[in-house]
């Protein structure tokens, strides 16, 4: 009897659970249960962007019959290999590449639990939801339905041309990324209900293109309506070169002479494999005023306070860029940083800009005045320039963070980190003068959060990371972050139990920022703030 008594409980306790499944709007999908958080990979939100689809706004998904199995990542975008190894899930990369992938904690689906999409960074040209840096685990035991989305990346996302405009319908091309982004978007609207999410509780977030994109969205018509929060980590589209569209037309027109093909129909008939083989990677997309995702400049729309009324939550790291990338193997020297200060600047200004980061001797450069005078020109002052754009205009809070906790060593000894979260050789990235961004040339004197770094702290994902060696600190610091994504997302305000205060920016001549570190504290610091006024009075010059 008692043989018979354990058996049975034996049996019960090893009893599997049954997998989840959900019945959207297209057809039924089954997921995966992992530790008691259901999950959706590879579910499609838009037709493949194949063939005629090539260059052409997302076009609508067709429904399915059956159960459709959604237990693997859909395939990465197309891409090369600018950034290092940022490692991926996926199986394979290919142009269909347009699924999202959904963690929710919900158990009766029907529970209406706030919603994050993550959009991956990549400088626009690489990256993908399948990264585990982005997975939404984490995320959903703090009672959130996390969700990353694909979309096109490079010359299949960012490709603008004249006989595309003509074909459109609405005599404009380019910008199918961010399409991508919002066709994601409406399918979350449209179905997240399902799932347990709350359809009008979306926060749309990102870190460096994904921030970008995050900002981008906020003053597109295309998600009118379906954005309540956003998260924007290093990078807006604000302060930065934003093509009209006869520009992006002609950089088309340059990119298929370069394809040595003759028109659009026949650069549809090559493979995907050999457009993004003969295209240059490493060449920022242009995005353009397409008047379809865009009707006017992104940031007049913000100035203007036609953006998206929402909270917003935004910040930079500590070390976005260091000077040696500006400097191209030119020696640390105030004089040649100064050339470099006119380039962007201009003669008038030099000096005193100079002078506002504390550039004064030689030994300046390579520390963190160079370090800061470099971050802001790679995309530390844009991303201030959003918030403070969005805290003037927008009549919502807007939270300011400046991550400055340095990653740990890494495991692995001759290597350092690269932008978007790659590695490199650290012997090829102190070769000087190489004309890419995929590396991060080391300082000596400062060290700070490096760009991309804070992703797996904010999303509860460093064990994904074997790059680095985590210390307890490092899980005190993502403890925080995430505790602070969290509260903002379902509520608007990252404040709670067990953190440091921090007070929205609008309406302070000296705003708050909060330094995010292992001792996180809100700090008002005048010389940082008038630093990037006078950058701002400089730009508006040119």
């Amino acid at each position: 009897m008692l043989c018979g008594c354990l058996l049975t409980i034996g049996t019960v306790a090893y009893a599997q659970v049954t997998p989840p499944q959900v019945v959207t709007r297209y057809g039924t999908l089954q997921g995966v249960n992992e530790s008691g958080i259901n999950v959706f990979k590879g579910v499609p939100f838009a037709a493949p962007p194949v063939g005629a689809n090539r260059w052409r706004a997302p076009q609508p998904l067709q429904a399915w019959s059956g159960v459709r199995m959604a237990d693997k990542f859909g395939d990465d975008p197309m891409q090369g290999n600018p950034f290092g190894d940022m490692g991926f899930s996926a199986e394979k990369k290919s142009e269909d590449c347009l699924y999202l992938n959904i963690w929710t904690p919900a158990k009766t689906m029907d529970e209406k639990l706030p919603v994050l999409i993550y959009f991956n960074g990549g400088g626009l040209i690489a990256g993908s939801g399948s990264e585990p840096r982005y997975a939404g685990a984490s995320m959903a035991r703090h009672g959130i339905v996390s969700i990353t989305a694909n979309y096109r990346e490079g010359i299949f996302g960012f490709f603008s041309h004249p006989e595309l405009s003509k074909e459109s319908g609405y005599n404009g091309s380019g910008n199918y990324g961010f399409m991508d982004q919002a066709a994601a978007i409406r399918w979350v609207y449209e179905n997240i209900a399902a799932f347990g999410g709350d359809p009008t509780r979306i926060t749309i977030a990102g870190e460096s293109a994904g921030s970008m994109s995050v900002s981008a969205l906020l003053v597109s018509p295309l998600t009118q309506g379906m954005i309540s929060k956003a998260i924007a980590s290093s990078g807006s589209v604000c302060g930065r070169k934003f093509s009209t569209l006869q520009e992006a037309e002609a950089i088309g027109v340059q990119k298929l002479e370069q394809l040595h093909v003759k028109s659009v129909a026949e650069a549809r008939a090559l493979s995907a494999e050999k457009i993004q083989n003969m295209a240059q990677s490493g060449d920022l997309p242009p995005y353009c005023v397409d008047g379809y995702v865009f009707h006017e400049m992104p940031e007049t729309l913000y100035r203007q306070g036609k953006q998206q009324r929402v909270p917003l939550l935004v910040g930079r790291n500590s070390m976005e860029m260091t000077v040696q990338f500006y400097l191209r193997g030119k020696a640390s020297t105030l004089a040649n940083l100064r050339s470099i200060a006119v380039q962007f600047y201009g003669e008038a200004h030099a000096d005193e800009v100079m002078q506002l980061y504390g550039l004064l001797e030689d030994k300046d450069v390579d520390g963190k005045p160079g370090v800061d005078f470099a971050s802001d020109l790679f995309i530390a002052y844009g991303t201030w320039l959003f918030g403070y754009l969005h805290a003037q205009t927008s009549e919502q809070p807007v939270y300011r963070y400046y991550f400055s906790h340095p990653r740990p060593d890494m495991v692995q000894k001759g290597i350092v980190a690269g932008l978007a979260g790659g590695i490199a050789k650290a012997d090829d990235a102190a070769k000087t003068g190489k004309d890419k961004v995929t590396d991060i040339p080391a300082t000596e004197s400062f060290k700070g959060a490096v760009h991309s770094a804070d992703i797996e702290y904010a999303m509860g994902t460093l064990p994904t990371n074997r790059v680095y060696d985590w210390q307890p600190d490092d899980y005190a610091v993502s403890a925080q972050f995430i505790a602070y994504y969290a509260n903002f997302i379902k509520t608007g305000n990252p404040n709670g139990l067990g953190l440091a205060d921090w007070n929205p920016i609008n309406g302070e001549q000296v705003p708050n920022q909060l330094i995010l570190d292992v001792n996180s504290y809100q700090v008002r610091d005048k010389a940082f703030e008038d630093r990037y006024l006078y950058l701002m009075r400089c730009n508006s010059q040119k």
